[in-house]
C-alpha cells in the first residue's frame, strides 16, 4: 500500500535530514518546535482524531532523526498474521512513525519454523514504501551455546545445514546482516544491533553479576573483532549505524573504546529493558550513555513489562487471566518475573495514578518512558490495532506527565523498587 498524498507530504517534512533535532509533529497540523509557526495542515486518517504530538529526535551521535515512537514487531509471525502486521505498519506510518525495530530471532517465542517471519513481513510491506522514509533497526542474535542452531542455518535461502548456535563474531555478524537484508528486501539496514553480548552478562530480569558464570577471554569474541565487523559493514554500505542491546556500562565503554581505537563510528543506541517496573538504567548506565560521555540513546524494550503494566494480568481479572490469547498464558513460565506479588502491587498503584491522570495504565507506562531525558524513542508494541491505537495515546499533549504525576510515580518506586527483577 502506497502512502496517501497527505502522508507523503508530511513525510517529506518530518523525515527530511534538515528536520530540527527536536521537531514536533501534530496530526491536526504540523508545527516545528522552536520556530513557532504552523507550516501545513492535513486531514489524516485513521489516526487524525488522536491529536498526536510526536517529536523527532537524534539517535546518539548519528544523523538519524527518528520518531519518539518506534514500532515493535516481535509478535508478527506468531501472534499476528502478515495482514495484521501490514495493518499495524500502515497505521503507524499514518501516525507519523518512521522507526521500526525487528531482529533475526523474531518472532517471539523463538522457533525454527517461524524464525525470520517478522522481517519477511516487514520486507514485503517495504516494497511499496519510499525506503528513505523508513528507519529500520534489526539485531544479530547473541551467543546461544549450542541452542537455536537453526538461526545461523536460516540466514541463507535455502537454509544451510545445522551447525553451532549463533555467536557474535565477525562471520556471524556479517551472515546475520546478509540474512536480514534478504528478508527485509532492502540494500541497507539503518541500525544493526547486537541482541545480547557474546560474553556473560546478567540479562532478561537478572541484575546481579555472578563471577562463577564468567567466560574466559579466549572463549569470547573480542570487542575489537565485533567493532571491526560492524565497521566493515558500514564501509560496504550495508549498515548505516550500529547499536547494542542488553548491555552494561562496562560493555558500552569497551565498545566505544575499541571503536575509537579502530576509527570506526561508535554505537549510537543501547536497547535495554526499562519500564516503571525496572528503572535500573537510570543509574550508572545513564551516566555512561549521556550525551557528554558515550552519547548513546536508550531504546526501551518491554515498556509494558510483557503487558503487566496494562493491568490485564492482575489477580481477580479472571477473563483476561484465562484467555489463551494473552502472552502470559501462551508462553507459561517465560514471564514469571512480571507475575510476582511485588509486581502486582506496583501495577495496582500505577493503575491508580494513571486513572487520576486521565490515562490508561498502558499509556502511563509509555508516557513515563517518553518523559526520560535519555530515551529518544520508545519501542511500542501491540497485537491488535486497537491496542496500538490506545498505546499511541501516550504521545499526545494531554499525556505529557505533570510534575505531580511524576512525583506520585517516584513515591511508588521509592518503596517498591524495580520489582520486575528476578534476583
Amino acid at each position: 500500500m502506497l502512502p496517501s498524498a497527505a502522508c507523503s507530504s508530511m513525510a517529506n517534512l518530518a523525515f527530511s535530514p534538515l528536520t530540527p533535532r527536536h521537531a514536533s509533529v501534530r496530526m491536526k497540523g504540523v508545527a516545528l518546535r522552536g520556530r513557532g509557526r504552523k507550516v501545513a495542515s492535513y486531514a489524516l486518517t485513521p489516526c487524525a482524531d488522536l491529536d498526536l504530538d510526536i517529536e523527532f529526535k537524534q539517535l546518539g551521535s548519528s544523523n538519524l532523526r527518528v520518531s519518539e515512537v518506534c514500532l515493535g514487531t516481535m509478535t508478527w509471525g506468531c501472534q499476528n498474521t502478515e495482514a495484521e502486521a501490514h495493518a499495524q505498519l500502515s497505521f503507524a506510518r499514518d501516525c507519523g512513525v518512521n522507526f521500526l525495530d525487528t531482529a533475526e530471532l523474531y518472532p517471539i517465542m523463538p522457533d525454527s519454523k517461524t524464525q525470520g517471519r517478522t522481517s519477511e513481513y516487514i520486507g514485503n510491506w517495504l516494497k511499496a514504501q519510499p525506503r528513505d522514509k523508513v528507519i529500520v533497526a534489526s539485531k544479530v542474535a547473541g551467543r546461544a551455546d549450542g541452542r537455536m542452531t537453526w538461526i545461523p542455518a536460516n540466514r541463507t535461502s535455502p537454509p544451510a545445514p545445522l551447525s553451532d548456535g549463533p555467536r557474535v563474531d565477525a562471520s556471524n555478524i556479517k551472515a546475520a546482516v546478509e540474512g536480514e537484508l534478504r528478508r527485509l528486501n532492502t540494500d541497507y539496514i539503518d541500525l544493526m544491533q547486537i541482541h545480547w553480548p557474546d560474553r556473560y552478562v546478567p540479562k532478561f530480569g537478572e541484575s546481579q553479576y555472578c563471577v562463577e558464570s564468567e567466560r574466559t577471554e579466549a572463549s569470547t569474541t573480542s570487542f575489537q573483532e565485533q567493532v571491526e565487523a560492524m565497521g566493515a559493514l558500514i564501509q560496504q554500505g550495508k549498515v548505516r549505524h550500529w547499536g547494542l542491546s542488553n548491555e552494561t556500562s562496562f560493555g558500552v565503554m569497551r565498545f566505544c573504546s575499541a571503536a575509537d581505537a579502530q576509527g570506526v563510528p561508535r554505537p549510537i543506541t543501547v536497547q535495554n529493558h526499562f519500564s516503571l517496573l525496572n528503572r535500573t538504567f537510570e543509574s550508572e548506565l545513564a551516566e555512561t550513555c549521556a550525551p557528554a560521555h558515550c552519547d548513546l540513546g536508550l531504546l526501551p524494550w518491554s515498556a509494558l513489562s510483557g503487558g503487566a503494566l496494562s493491568g490485564k494480568y492482575l489477580p481477580g481479572d479472571d477473563t483476561n487471566r484465562s484467555d489463551q490469547k494473552y502472552r502470559f498464558n501462551m508462553f507459561p513460565g517465560r514471564y514469571q518475573r512480571f507475575e510476582s506479588a511485588r509486581v502486582n502491587d506496583a501495577v495496582r498503584e500505577y493503575s491508580r495514578i494513571a486513572e487520576s491522570a486521565g490515562l490508561t495504565p498502558a499509556q502511563l507506562a509509555y508516557a513515563y518512558c517518553r518523559s526520560r531525558w535519555f530515551v529518544p524513542s520508545t519501542i511500542v508494541g501491540a497485537t491488535s490495532l486497537s491496542q496500538l491505537r490506545e498505546n499511541m495515546g501516550a504521545f499526545t499533549p494531554a499525556a505529557r506527565l505533570h510534575p505531580e504525576v511524576l512525583a506520585a510515580i517516584d513515591a511508588v518506586h521509592s518503596y517498591n523498587r524495580n520489582p520486575a527483577l528476578s534476583d
